[in-house]
């Protein structure tokens, strides 16, 4: 090949953010409030209630309380957020497609 190298575009993109400790794991599932939140992607309704549908019978849950985001393109809004982190131990989302 003759002439100037092609240009390689990394479609990655830069991610700018500090690390995030990681929430210490849980021992059990017994009597923890689970929070489920729906993205709104195809399918992902249906993939959490059915996850926790089964940990909820599985691990004797004290509550699941369903939330659901604007839109799978947007950020969860901030007081949502904050919302699921008050009132629940745990939270479980998916994409499900």
């Amino acid at each position: 090949m003759t002439g100037p190298d092609p240009m390689v575009y990394d479609p990655r993109g830069i991610v700018d953010a500090a690390p995030q400790a990681l929430a210490p794991r849980v021992r059990a599932l017994k009597g923890l409030r689970l929070g489920v939140l729906d993205n709104t992607k195809w399918n992902a309704n249906r993939l959490l209630r059915k996850t926790a549908a089964r940990l909820e019978t599985a691990h004797a849950l004290g509550a699941v309380t369903h939330y659901r985001k604007e839109s799978f393109s947007k950020d969860a809004d901030p007081e949502l957020i904050r919302r699921i982190a008050q009132e629940n131990d745990l939270v479980l989302t998916a994409v499900g497609d």
